[in-house]
Parts: structure tokens; sequence; C-alpha cells
């Protein structure tokens, strides 16, 4: 790096020492810091119409958004009995308009001053009196200088976030525009590029340097959108090249456990099963056992929907390692869950002469010391448990496979923890969390991927409905008349109690509401996240024994035992649940060959909204899909039940960002790269990086210094660079 570029900002004009501290604070001290500290908006030239023009229009019918620049005239709050409400009058050069809040209104006032000049951005209504108004509009306070030459040249004016911090030193858009123009008008030719100089010419990609000035004051939208997309490929290449080393460094080793399948011994477990295996369970299993075969360390996600038997085809294939002789460990993010597998696994083991152990955080300390002992000394093969298979006194005498459920519920270095404590286990990592095509190749590339898409036989689709809350009364009478038929029934709450903040039902206090009241007829269980698992564990047992008629609980079902005689679940306040886990929670039922039924209950203006928002985001924009969230999850779960497709829904109403937990993965997270709409660059970028690492695995070349160089200094802390010589 440029030594000017680590000029400390405090040598600014305009910043000084206490302005520094403010930068300091929010992670920007050299000059460096500061050109990447980027836009988070800008506004929009496009859409800049005079009052005279939006009058027009919109009397001409256009019912789209408008922005508009005008100074503040006056501010008055009316107030109508109990109500009040905030008008702002506002001119520019072709006339007045006016603002008006409903709510925020000291907010409001304080921020609209007389003489100050804003951009506000909303859709335009002609009142009767035949005045221009905007109602809760987005805002920019911008100054008279700046509002003169957006209005004169079509500038664009980037908008930066500006934290209390800087507030605190009276720093606003203004002055902090003014800081970052200096710094890229004097610093930014001394950025030094990054990507080898094939690769920008290959994309087609500005060079570092224009990329800075163009992402922070762009002449046009076309040099703003090259700015971008030099950004999101920088983004996604640097993720690609963690991946594709990830990916290297685990086929490189060819010293891992060579196994044999016992034939004749396998097909004698699966002749004792009560189940037959599917058809996509049967493939699954033999892509496995081609890795278990390979003297290489199996690395493979088991992706497959709730309910689809990944549990059973891991159980194989952990019995193919102990019929080897090596020991297989199964971690899990829970101790009911824990639990749960410990008795099911051991069930179906019966008769067979392999010993299972179960060790958790509540293990007592006589019976921890027993088992410790007996993986010490590989007097047990299969060891299903929790964190606690992390700590440093978890000793194997030869772990050979390590199977570790619900992955996204642990980090990257608990993970391989576990996995460390043999010499290259093959691994099988599980999700019950559909994870759409674009991240498996994005974030999984350095793993094998098999995928269970086959429900086991005579398993029914769920219906799901949506219903207001209006209709509770004959929900719960539905429930209490199947109960009399054997049937069971979940009811779901958000909270464990009642919130000052947000006004949601609590599982807790509708309990006690409950078996007072519409269901006194039935016998109630009660389950929350407040319980230990020990309590959460009888509980569900309690339920599984049908010794509750319902099961009043929050999400701690979300994973949880088995009930086959439940087969209706009730979901309260749906709204506030994500994709995700609204069909996480609808896979609690359904567990036999009976028809099952999902009730998904919200606000009754939500389900007018549902029935006429349709699941087409072609003809929606960004802003529609942001304000449109909760109605739109609420349709796909209702006319949607494949978890994969869900999974897409998903992707694109969540957008780009940590959509698939990088945090846990030791990967960076994403900023600028849009997961569903950047499918392309993704592509290109993650094959220029693979083709890279495949050619250059240790980055030794003279052409990949750029790139090792810049790994080693931005991302030395993310675990994968360590695979970096």
């Amino acid at each position: 790096m440029h030594k000017e570029l680590k000029t400390p900002v405090q040598y600014l004009k305009s910043v000084g020492p206490k302005r520094a501290e403010s930068f300091r604070e929010i992670g920007i001290e050299t000059v460096y810091d500061l050109l990447f500290y980027l836009p988070t908006r800008y506004l929009d030239r496009s859409n800049i119409l005079s009052s005279s023009q939006v009058i027009k229009y919109t009397a001409g019918g256009y019912d789209g958004e408008v922005t508009i620049i005008g100074k503040v005239l006056d501010k008055k709050v009316h107030r109508y009995g109990r109500k009040q409400l905030l008008k702002v009058s506002m001119e520019d050069s072709k006339g007045i308009f006016e603002c008006i809040w409903f709510q925020g209104i000291q907010y409001f006032k304080s921020t609209f001053n007389e003489g100050e000049f804003f951009a506000v951005s909303a859709k335009p209504v002609i009142t009767k009196y035949g005045h221009l108004q905007f109602t809760h509009p987005d805002f920019d306070r911008i100054d008279k200088e700046e509002s003169e030459a957006f209005r004169n040249t079509g500038k664009i004016i980037p908008f930066y976030k500006v934290p209390k911090e800087l507030k605190s030193t009276n720093l606003g858009d203004k002055s902090l525009r003014r800081i970052i123009s200096f710094a890229v008008e004097n610093y930014s030719t001394l950025i030094e590029e990054t990507l080898p100089e094939s690769i920008i010419r290959e994309n087609n990609l500005l060079n570092l340097s224009d990329t800075i000035k163009n992402i922070h004051f762009p002449e046009t939208y076309d040099e703003l959108a090259q700015a971008k997309k030099r950004f999101k490929y920088e983004e996604i290449f640097s993720f690609e090249l963690m991946i594709a080393l990830k990916r290297f460094s685990t086929k490189s080793i060819t010293h891992g456990n060579s196994l044999k399948t016992d034939v004749k011994r396998l097909k004698t477990f699966l002749k004792s099963l009560p189940f037959e295996l599917t058809k996509s369970q049967l493939n699954v299993l033999s892509e496995i056992r081609k890795d278990l075969e390979s003297p290489a360390p199996m690395n493979r996600l088991l992706q497959g929907d709730v309910g689809s038997g990944k549990t059973i085809v891991s159980l194989i294939a952990m019995i193919i390692a102990i019929h080897n002789g090596y020991q297989a460990a199964l971690l899990v993010p829970t101790e009911i869950l824990a639990d749960q597998h410990f008795k099911n696994i051991s069930s179906l083991l019966k008769g067979t002469d392999i010993k299972t152990s179960l060790l958790i955080g509540g293990t007592k300390k006589k019976e921890k010391e027993m088992i410790l002992n007996e993986i010490l000394t590989n007097k047990t093969n299969l060891i299903i448990g929790t964190h606690a298979l992390l700590e440093e006194n978890v000793v194997f005498d030869n772990i050979g496979m390590v199977v570790i459920d619900e992955q996204h519920r642990f980090g990257v270095e608990q993970r391989s923890k576990l996995i460390y404590k043999g010499k290259s286990p093959d691994v099988l990592i599980m999700t019950a969390t559909p994870i759409p095509r674009t991240l498996t190749m994005t974030l999984y590339g350095d793993l094998d991927v098999s995928i269970i898409n086959e429900k086991p036989k005579n398993r029914k689709t769920v219906k799901t409905y949506l219903r207001s809350e209006e209709k509770l009364p004959d929900i719960y009478k539905y429930i209490t008349d199947k109960a009399k038929e054997g049937c069971q029934s979940f009811v779901v709450y958000p909270l464990v109690e009642e919130s000052d903040k947000i006004d949601l039902k609590a599982a807790m206090v509708h309990y006690e509401e409950l078996k007072d009241t519409h269901l006194k007829d039935v016998k109630l269980g009660l389950l929350h996240g407040k319980m230990k698992w020990q309590e959460k564990e009888e509980v569900m047992l309690k339920f599984a024994a049908k010794e509750f008629d319902v099961l009043i609980s929050t999400t701690v079902i979300e994973v949880g035992i088995d009930i086959p005689d439940a087969n209706i679940i009730v979901i309260n306040d749906a709204f506030r649940f994500g994709l995700s886990q609204l069909h996480q929670l609808r896979g609690r039922v359904g567990r036999s060959d009976q028809q099952a039924y999902c009730i998904l209950v919200t606000k009754s203006d939500f389900i007018s909204k549902a029935s006429q928002l349709k699941l087409d985001f072609t003809y929606m924009s960004s802003k529609d899909i942001e304000k449109n969230k909760s109605i739109l999850r609420l349709n796909a779960m209702v006319n949607i039940t494949d978890g994969f497709e869900l999974s897409e829904i998903d992707l694109k109403l969540r957008g780009p960002g940590d959509v698939f937990g990088t945090k846990q993965s030791g990967l960076p997270n994403l900023k600028h790269v849009n997961i569903y709409e950047d499918y392309e660059l993704i592509n290109k970028a993650k094959q220029d990086a693979f083709d890279i690492i495949e050619d250059d695995p240790g980055l030794t070349k003279p052409v990949n210094q750029q790139i090792k160089s810049n790994l080693k200094n931005n991302f030395s802390s993310h675990i994968y660079y360590s695979l970096i010589p």
C-alpha cells in the first residue's frame, strides 16, 4: 500500500483530532479506510421533476413514485380531536407542495427547518383543493449549492451512513461528502490494483482507482453501474478463491480411510428396518459409498427436506465406518435432539454388536467419566452428542466418520474441532433447511452435494391454509373435534411472554387462557425455550404418549421428536416468521400416512392482500418486494410445499447479505453481491477463481501475486485463508 494512503484522517481538510476520534470509533483511521467507506444510496436524477411536471403527470394518471427537490417554507401541527398530523410546506422554482406525516411527528418536526433544502420521494397526490401532496415521503437533506448543481447539471449525489459517532462532532451528509470528495480527488490514484490485468480485461472491469472515483461521485449511472460491477466481482471472486482453496486442500489429501462395505452385514441391517428406503435415499447411499471407498476423505453435504430420511442414511454411512474398525460421531445442536437421535438409533441397532453412547452437557459427572473412557479405549463405536463432543477431554481412539446435523447451527471452528480429533476422517454434513441451487454452488463449492428429494412412501402433502385471527374460535373447535378422533395438534406462538415493544401472543399467557376457554375439553401441554432440555424432553415424550391432545409451544418444536399422530399445526402471527422457519414448523406434522394440516393465522388485512398478490417477481420492483415480504411469504407457504422451491422464493425475498450464514461458515459476509440478481457474474467469478487455484494452488506464480497479497492483507482473519502458504 502506498504510504500516503496510510495518512491518518486527522490530517485531511475539515477533520482534525476531535473528528478523527469519531471516525476511529466507526473503524476509519486512515485515508485508505475513508476511500472504502462507500455510499449507501444515491439521489436518482432520472426521477427528478418540478412541481408543475408532477401535477401534470399525476393528473394524467401516473401512479408511480417521483423525486422532487424543494426548500422548506414552514411547518405546522394540525389537530383533529385526539389525532394530529404534521404538514410541511415546501417550494421549488415552479410552485408549492406539501409533505404530511401522521406518525413520528416530533421527530419530523425537528428535522424539517425553514430554509433548508430536501429531496423528497413518494407517490404524489392531488388533494381536492388542488394541492400537490406527499404522505410520509422518503427524504434526503441537501444544501442549496447541491440543489442548484443538481438542478442545472443532473449531478448524482451520494449519501453515506452517518452514525451517531460522526453526528456528535457535527458531521452530517454535506460535510462528510466534502471530506470524502477531498480524499477521492487527492488520493484515489494512489490505490494499488488488486486484480491481475488479465482478469480485468477478460471481465471488462474498471481498474480499482477509477472504481473508487465512480462509486463515490459518478458522472453517469453507467459509470456507477461499472463501479458496482467491479466491487461485486471482486467480492465474489475473493469469496470463491477461499472455497477453491478449501476444496483443493481437501481433495489433495490421499491418505484418508479407504473403507470396504460389508454388503452381507449391511443387507441384514437394512432388512431389520421397519420401513423401506426410498429410491432417492438409495441413490444418495451409493454416492456416499463411493466416497467412503475412496482413499481421499469424504467431504459431502447431504440436503433433504423435513422428514425425508437423512438420519437413517447417515446412520448407514456410520455403520460402514464402524464395520471397518473406526468410531463414528454424530454432532447435533441441541440436547433434546441428541437424546432423540440416541434413543432412535439405539432402537434401530438393537441386536447388533454396535455400542452407542450419548454425551451432552447435562450428562452427570460419573457417567461422563465412564463414557469418556469408553471413547478413549474404543469400547463405544457410535457417539452422539452436542457441543460437549468438542471439549478437549473428549479423545477418540480411532474416529473415522464425522456426521454434523443441522450444520448451519455450528461455526466452522466448532466443526473443525471435532473433525481434527481424527486423522482425515470422512465428513458428512446435513441440513434440513433446503438450500437454493445458487447458494449450494456458491457457498458449498468445496463440498460434494447429495440431495434426498423424495418423501417416504405413503406420506401425504400437508395442506396449508391462511386464516384471520377472527377465525380462531372455529379453528379451536376443529382441533377439539379432531382430538376426539385421536388427532393431536400443535399451537405455536412467537414469544414466551408479553413484550412491551411488540404486541404478540405469548405461549405461557395463552396456555392459561385456552385451558379455561376454547380448549378446556382437551388435554393441554406447554413447551417453551426457557425450560431445561430435560423438561422439554419430558413434555415431548408425554405428547408422544398421547398424555396431551394439544401442545402449546414456541418455536422450540422447530426441531423435535416426531409425533406421528400430530397432524394439525396452528402458527399464530405467522407473518412474524421467516419462510424457512415456517416450512420447518410445518414439517412437525404429516409424519404418518394421515392427512395433515398447517393453519397460518394472521391479521385480516393480510388475508385480503395475500389473495391479490401473485408470486410473480417479474412485475414487482425491489421496493414492492420489500414492502410486501410478509404477505409474499404467507402466499408462498399456502401455494408451495416443496422446500427447495420455497428456498428460492426465500432467496428472492431476502436478497443480498448473510443469507446463508457466512458468519457461521468462517467466510466473509457479502455486502455488494445479490445472490439472486447477480447469478451470471457469480458463476464467472467462481470459474475464474477455481481455474486459478487449480493451476496454482499455492498462488506462487508471479501473475497471482496481487491476488495472494490482497487475500493476506484484507482477509487474513478468515479461517480458510490459513491455507495460503
